[in-house]
């Protein structure tokens, strides 16, 4: 049964500068970060193989096709169409959520179908205001989480994947960020990454003044109470906010998360980050989704209610988000804001599936991104603007 469930997983998915930090025109040496290696070749990021998404990078996954089709209310349809930025001002670097198929606990370095599906889905739509890093990593594969899952052990190197990860953070900052702000991403596993990065290697160090923003999605940190920090930086409140951090675990507005979900858990009384990309104030606020038309895997396209032919669909209108508390957890409430007179559908795919069964505890897992993608993005851009800004001498 796990197995089914993580196939279909694969399938849909698929603060503060200091005084003496640099300007964004200077250049920033960074110290490496020191990573003993046990029994494994470190990777060179200097290399343009070890990159899904790298400027210098010819074959780059993410100059890929993103048109939308939009589907309005009344069921007419309009083709969004997608332009990069020519010549963007700031940076966005990825870390991809838990997708390889590949036979063992750790993936090797060679991106399969489901690593360019996910970079497509989640990442690549950010080109319209940054520059793109995304690296390949040595993940902890689905079918290790399976086993972990089944027998609460993990056999993966979790120091040779936390490696990678560094090891092309301190390439990148070293040799292309010059200075310039970033946007540091990732969902699930991708974005514990990034927590850990935060709270080991960038959080107090002068690389942590070229942070405009943390978008972290879909993996449960807490806030400390007597800091209101997560993972060393304070939550996002406003769009105008830099040096933050967002995170959002989503569920369906009707179904929040039971008592045993991992997602949006409130830990030893420290509650769960939730900010809505849609409104940062806690207000409920309109969803500008990209959804897939059709998920790696599936035959069939997925059913919007209009078929359309180009790889994502837009609803506008259709989907608003509300942060939501209990007891317990704090997550993302989506609601379909559905009518008997819209031709659209009246449900969106983002579940997981298992024998007919939905397992409610994963929620919207599987689409976090795709949910709130066009917010993230115009988030990113907002929060540059800020970040610049305060960079430039009065």
């Amino acid at each position: 049964m796990l197995k089914k469930l993580l196939i279909g997983a694969a399938a849909l998915v698929l603060s503060s500068c200091s005084k003496d930090a640099p300007k964004s025109n200077e250049t920033l040496v960074v110290e490496p970060a020191v990573v003993e290696a046990s029994g494994f070749e470190r990777n060179d990021y200097s290399d343009m193989a070890n990159w899904l998404c790298h400027p210098d990078k010819a074959s780059d996954a993410c100059a890929v096709d993103l048109t939308s089709t939009a589907i309005a209310a009344d069921g007419t349809t309009s083709i969004v169409p997608f332009e990069p930025a020519a010549d963007p001002a700031f940076d966005c670097f990825y870390i991809y959520p838990t997708v390889s198929f590949d036979p063992t606990p750790n993936s090797d370095m060679v991106p399969g179908p489901e690593e360019l599906n996910v970079v497509a889905n989640q990442f690549a739509r950010y080109g319209e205001t940054c520059r793109l890093f995304a690296p390949i990593y040595r993940q902890r594969t689905l079918l290790e989480l399976r086993a972990q899952m089944m027998t609460g052990q993990s056999t993966a190197n979790a120091e040779m994947r936390y490696a990678d990860v560094i090891d092309s953070w301190n390439s990148y900052m070293t040799k292309q960020n010059q200075g310039r702000g970033v946007v540091l991403i990732g969902h699930s596993q991708g974005a514990g990454m990034i927590y850990d990065m935060l709270k080991s290697d960038i959080v107090g160090t002068p690389s942590q003044a070229q942070l405009i923003a943390v978008h972290s999605i879909g993996f449960p940190t807490t806030i400390d109470p007597a800091t209101g920090t997560a993972a060393g930086l304070p939550v996002c409140k406003s769009a105008q906010e830099t040096g933050c951090l967002v995170n959002f675990e989503s569920f369906r507005a009707n179904t929040p998360p039971p008592a045993d979900s991992r997602f949006g858990i409130a830990v030893g009384g420290h509650r769960a980050v939730c900010n809505n990309p849609a409104d940062l104030t806690g207000d409920k606020g309109a969803l500008n989704a990209f959804m897939p038309r059709q998920s790696l895997g599936r035959p069939e396209p997925n059913d919007y209610g209009v078929p359309v032919e180009t790889p994502f669909v837009s609803l506008p209108g259709l989907l608003t988000a509300k942060c939501e508390a209990n007891g317990t957890h704090d997550w993302l409430a989506i609601s379909i804001n559905s009518n008997p007179a819209d031709p659209r559908a009246d449900d969106i795919p983002g579940d997981v599936v298992v024998n007919g069964d939905i397992l409610a505890d994963w929620g919207l897992h599987l689409v976090d991104m795709n949910l709130a993608m066009g917010n993230l993005v115009a988030l990113a851009k907002t929060e540059a603007a800020a970040w610049q800004a305060a960079q430039t001498p009065e």
